[in-house]
């Protein structure tokens, strides 16, 4: 999935990471990072072509294909595109989809510039020990400045509320307070926090203008289990993720951004 030495753990673990996406809050994680991303895709005549990079098990692909996106995803684990695949022909987009096994962090080298109207950088950055150089070849991919990159990190407040509320961990929830790093719950082993601060000069630094910033499940992962309405979820929490005050605290950042030219350095 992504180009970290820890990433042993996407290559033998696809099927739990696939059972989590089609949990409650696996399947809201990608429904509102969706529909976040639809409101801004390019307005073009022609098909837009898409990279998902670290793009698993394909759902975001998926969703994108059966809006008539073409789309490249790139997998480091075989078992992901084993499943990419499978999940493609059982929804009939196999032959919008193509599947390419590589690093996130081989992204230059493996395409040229300019070659994509939409880039998809989801739940990536926080396995990377070089997030920046992820985030300025997907930069360097944009075909133009009307094309945009999406990028979902996990957010450092979020996991703060997590710890506490969820698990009663104060210990975890003041360790997370200040860490760049917490524990990844699914597959053990860690995990970058971003705070809008650390993310921000990144995306700045990959020559990225950020167009609309959102939350990712503010609220939902506190909700009784007796709490049902998956719609009436979905909407709350699409109002509360456009909202700052609230966003600041979702389990997930969204930040939709498109390339602009850097500034020329002048010279005196």
């Amino acid at each position: 999935m992504t180009g970290n030495p820890d990433t042993e753990r996407f290559q033998s673990g696809a099927d739990k990471y696939s059972a989590y996406l089609q949990t409650r809050e696996g399947k809201l994680r990608h429904d509102l990072a969706f529909a976040n991303l639809r409101e801004f895709l390019p307005n073009r005549p022609e098909r837009l072509l898409a990279l998902d990079i670290g793009g698993g098990p394909g759902g975001m692909a998926i969703s994108l294909a059966q809006l008539g996106v073409h789309v490249t995803l790139l997998d480091a684990s075989i078992q992901m595109l084993d499943l990419a695949k499978r999940a493609a022909q059982e929804s009939g987009v196999a032959d919008d989809i193509d599947l390419k096994q590589g690093d996130a962090a081989a992204v230059e080298s493996l395409f040229p510039a300019s070659s994509f109207d939409v880039v998809l950088c989801h739940n990536v950055l926080e396995y990377l020990e070089e997030p920046r150089a992820t985030l300025r070849f997907g930069s360097r991919s944009l075909r133009d400045s009307s094309s945009v990159i999406s990028v979902l990190v996990r957010n450092q407040a979020g996991e703060v509320l997590k710890s506490a509320i969820l698990h009663g961990d104060l210990d975890a929830a003041e360790r997370n307070l200040t860490s760049e790093w917490g524990n990844e719950s699914l597959y053990g082993g860690r995990v970058r926090l971003f705070t809008p601060e650390r993310l921000r000069p990144m995306l700045t630094t990959a020559s990225l203008a950020v167009i609309a910033e959102r939350g990712v499940r503010v609220v939902s992962d506190y909700l009784p289990l007796t709490v049902s309405g998956k719609q009436r979820i979905f909407q709350l929490e699409r109002k509360l993720g456009q909202r700052p005050d609230f966003a600041s605290l979702a389990r997930y950042t969204q930040c939709i951004a498109h390339r602009v030219s850097p500034t020329p350095t002048v010279v005196s």
